[in-house]
């Protein structure tokens, strides 16, 4: 059996941080030895998060990048957008190895970046390092590597929806939609008025219309997989639920292929990745069936009426969007079985 390794995790405070520390309890390989917040250095972490008593009672560190070297060989940054690309590069030359769950890393091109997201991009020489670690599609590239970007948790629903198709090219990618839905927990721990309870509570509501930051990412992957530039409607709505992410995505078909021939594209194409599951023909996927884990369901059904189809995917944001599939990238980078640590089944009901 290997030997384990230290784990530090910066932004311990927000979601995604809190979520890799309940994660990370779990995993027979990983020791989280250093918890580090700039906001809340020297308070313990469970004053904020009591459900943590158990996990980690030490008071939280500050970002010190030697420090952090001292006590940890990999680093998962869960940092608000600009952080990471400034932080990253420091962790990098002390010689640890650095997940970053930020969208920092993500997208190659610096002017694509700083267009979306509005804040200074990293240094192309850094983002050339980084490898985009969506695991079902890349997931021999980041095997021994230094820098991985973790992907959105939109792009991940959306993405693993549409990959076998477009890779295939089964689908017209010029006819892409996606409308995507997710729950409050996406936006974050931090207050404000559009998920503010009675705001949101008994509502539904879409939101960034033609202006997520996510649209870039799934555009950049996708024309990858089809070896030309696609672009989609990608629509994102919030409904009154704390976790969850379903897209449902619609694409006219291209040549003659059944409802069954997709499923059996589908399957082969996830053969052997045990955390997208593809249901039976007739069949749908619901939030509350991946609540917890790191699953992807996935369904499908054609209409030869219309010449379309339709793709139904769902994540849980905050694991396989977030901190599950940070650990899964852990695994596949130290050269583990990728799922260590990540071996239960959804919450339900």
């Amino acid at each position: 059996m290997n030997s384990k390794i230290n784990a530090a995790i910066v932004g311990s405070t927000g979601y995604g941080g809190v979520e890799l520390l309940r994660l990370l309890a779990s995993h027979p390989l990983v020791e989280v030895t250093s918890v580090i917040s700039s906001s809340s250095a020297g308070e313990p972490i469970a004053d904020g998060y009591p459900h943590l008593t158990e996990i980690r009672t030490e008071l939280l560190d500050d970002v010190n990048p030697a420090a952090i070297r001292a006590k940890a060989e990999v680093v998962f940054l869960a940092t608000p957008a600009g952080v990471a690309s400034k932080l990253a590069p420091q962790l990098l030359a002390e010689g640890l190895k650095v997940i970053d769950l930020s969208g920092d890393f993500r997208l190659k091109s610096r002017e694509v970046y700083e267009t979306w997201y509005k804040k200074e991009a990293a240094a192309a020489d850094d983002l050339e390092k980084a490898v985009f670690g969506l695991a079902e599609l890349f997931g021999d590239e980041v095997k021994g590597v230094d820098l991985i970007s973790n992907p959105g948790c939109f792009p991940t629903a959306a993405l693993l929806g549409l990959a076998p198709a477009v890779a295939e090219g089964w689908i017209d990618h010029k006819s892409i939609i996606i409308d995507a839905k997710t729950g409050v927990s996406g936006a974050g721990r931090g207050a404000s008025l559009g998920t503010h309870y009675s705001e949101i509570n008994e509502n539904f509501k879409a939101y960034k219309i033609n202006q997520h930051q996510h649209i870039p990412e799934i555009e950049q992957t996708l024309s990858r997989l089809a070896g030309e530039t696609v672009v989609t409607t990608f629509t994102t709505h919030l409904v009154p639920m704390t976790r969850g992410i379903m897209c449902t995505t619609y694409a006219n078909i291209v040549g003659e292929h059944s409802q069954q021939d997709f499923v059996d594209l589908y399957n082969r194409f996830y053969e052997g990745r045990r955390f997208v599951r593809v249901r039976k023909p007739g069949t749908w996927p619901a939030t509350k069936e991946v609540f917890g884990s790191n699953y992807c369901d996935i369904g499908l059904m054609t209409d030869e009426r219309t010449g379309r189809i339709t793709i139904v995917s769902v994540i849980d944001n905050l694991v396989k969007g977030a901190a599950g599939q940070a650990i899964q990238n852990l695994n596949l980078m130290m050269g583990w079985d990728e799922g260590l640590g990540l071996g239960f089944v959804p919450v339900y009901p």
